[in-house]
């Protein structure tokens, strides 16, 4: 990820969020890597949505996030699964 992108989205996440905070991330992943993506948050639980044809899932965690960094945090350990796409 780039560093000025990281900075504006912590600028953005702290303004708009008192932290602790409940987070809700969503990514999509290739119908396979999902639990990949599961296994990086295995303390959380998640709603799966599969697309209509079949080739992607949609995968959604609510998080209580203590920062922006942590937030941050995740995308950053998600962002390593091929194929991903956070929303």
């Amino acid at each position: 990820m780039d560093q000025e992108w990281i900075n504006g989205f912590r600028g953005k996440l702290d303004e708009h969020y008192s932290w602790p905070a409940l987070y809700i991330f969503k990514f999509i992943v290739p119908t396979g890597k999902d639990e990949e993506l599961k296994n990086l948050f295995p303390l959380h639980t998640s709603s799966d949505k599969l697309s209509t044809q079949g080739n992607y899932v949609s995968v959604t965690f609510k998080m209580m996030m203590p920062s922006s960094d942590a937030v941050i945090d995740v995308y950053e350990r998600a962002s390593k699964i091929e194929g991903l796409i956070a929303l």
